[in-house]
């Protein structure tokens, strides 16, 4: 089966070339323990730190919403995403920290996070919640392997676009037992679970 190319040549809905867009994505605090969340600190407290975004990095998103406001900060280790919850955040900040699964991994961002404030150079995210080049090389194949499934592609087209293999053009016998449809079959096995919900694992550092 061939696949038709959409607006522009490209095989996929989107040039997998440019940026998907201009904002970050967001995810429900509960699904990530890269994802802080910040309420006002009750009476009693003094001697707080306050919350100065331009301590933590590079501010790339900053939307409000009816249930508050969402920060994203950038460094060199990922997205740090901020919830905030209340009016006197600023200068009155405090960490709230659900004791759920993945606790741990919230504690360390939130130490992080802490730290940053306090001027220490530290990277706002821990080793578990960071992606390496090699794994984004490997989201970026399977997301690409689900387009070309989605717009009609097979085992032959992923081999072709994504691992541009020249197996893809063997007569049908060789191409049975070929690495390259091997390969290209376990990308699409490996789409379909990471879009499915796998991608939950990724955010929780699985």
């Amino acid at each position: 089966m061939s696949v038709s190319l959409g607006d522009g040549g490209c095989v996929f809905a989107h040039d997998p070339s440019l940026p998907v867009g201009p904002a970050p994505v967001t995810w429900l605090p509960e699904l990530s323990p890269g994802t802080l969340i910040l309420e006002t600190a009750p009476g009693g407290f003094d001697q707080l730190t306050s919350l100065d975004p331009a301590q933590l990095g590079s501010v790339v998103a900053d939307d409000a919403d009816d249930e508050g406001r969402e920060l994203v900060v950038v460094d060199g280790s990922g997205e740090l995403h901020v919830r905030l919850h209340g009016d006197q955040i600023s200068t009155r900040p405090a960490i709230l920290l659900p004791p759920d699964i993945s606790f741990e991994l919230r504690l360390d961002v939130a130490l992080r996070f802490v730290r940053r404030l306090r001027g220490q150079r530290v990277k706002l995210l821990p080793a578990a919640l960071r992606l390496t080049p090699q794994q984004k090389r490997r989201l970026v194949q399977l997301l690409h392997a689900f387009d070309v499934r989605e717009l009609g592609g097979g085992p032959r087209e992923v081999a072709e676009i994504i691992l541009r293999s020249e197996h893809a053009r063997f007569p049908s016998v060789e191409w049975k037992d070929s690495h390259a449809r091997r390969t290209a079959n376990r990308l699409i096995h490996d789409s379909i679970a990471l879009v499915e919900r796998g991608y939950l694992k990724l955010l929780r550092g699985g």
